[in-house]
């Protein structure tokens, strides 16, 4: 390849990086906070023992050298807060937290609203019916689209009782609160081949389930899933993308997750 060539290739690869830079304007979107921040309040899934948020403060205040320095430690399970479920959290070949794509967490994304349904029945699961009414409204839900299910429930937060249906930290046996149904999980993961699950609750699987099959058939097909979200009315409900990096924990099956809501001005 004479120099020349080399060049005209690079100058094209130049001008295709600026094209790409100049399309991405976050001047023309609404950012959008879907997460709950982690603190002494932050609510986890019940487990013996009880979880928690732990921040502990290692230094702060001014040092020897005349300038401020402040720093902590934290301990928290994977599985609590506004958090990512990798497929590896109910599928034993599944992909662990470091290994999901981008192409899963940076996505175009549509918003599913069930709030009616949710307030007449604590333990609504989306229906397929739900997803029909979508798509006569705002076409097929496309391959690679992130969905999120807005319940309602982020009201309730960080009140344990009334969002998970239970006081205890401890014994999940009586939770009561809305999510995905199997019927419908089945269709966008299997028929619509999406990216994520989101919802505004603490699990995927409604608060009475035993048998997890929203988790089961999200984790076989690779599929994670978001819990805990919030400001899910601040969003459209389709046209938008979302951003969801959570922690890269090397073998890890979750974590806490900063989601990101992109909308057009």
């Amino acid at each position: 390849m004479n120099t020349r060539y080399r060049a005209t290739l690079f100058a094209v690869f130049l001008s295709a990086l600026s094209i790409q830079a100049g399309a991405f304007d976050l001047a023309g979107v609404r950012m959008v906070d879907l997460g709950h921040a982690y603190g002494e309040d932050t609510l986890y899934w019940p487990s013996r023992p009880a979880a928690r948020f732990e921040l502990e403060r290692l230094s702060y205040g001014e040092t020897a050298g005349g300038y401020f320095y402040s720093a902590n430690r934290f301990c928290s399970p994977e599985h609590g807060g506004t958090h990512l479920d990798a497929p590896i959290h109910f599928a034993r070949d599944g992909m662990t937290t470091d290994q999901l794509p981008l192409t899963k967490l940076i996505a175009p994304a549509i918003r599913i609203d069930v709030r009616e349904q949710a307030t007449k029945d604590r333990n609504y699961r989306l229906q397929p019916e739900d997803i029909s009414r979508f798509e006569q409204k705002w076409g097929v839900i496309r391959p690679g689209t992130i969905v999120l299910l807005q319940t309602g429930w982020s009201q309730y937060w960080p009140d344990r009782k009334a969002y998970f249906g239970s006081e205890s930290a401890e014994d999940a046996s009586g939770l009561d609160f809305p999510s995905y149904g199997e019927e419908a999980a089945r269709l966008l993961i299997e028929d619509r081949r999406v990216a994520l699950l989101g919802v505004d609750t603490a699990s995927i699987d409604v608060g009475r389930s035993r048998e997890f099959m929203v988790h089961r058939v999200a984790a076989a097909a690779n599929v994670g899933g978001l819990e805990n979200l919030t400001n899910l009315d601040q969003l459209p409900e389709s046209g938008f993308h979302v951003i969801a990096l959570p922690m890269k924990i090397r073998g890890g099956s979750g974590g806490p997750v900063r989601v990101v809501g992109l909308v057009p001005r």
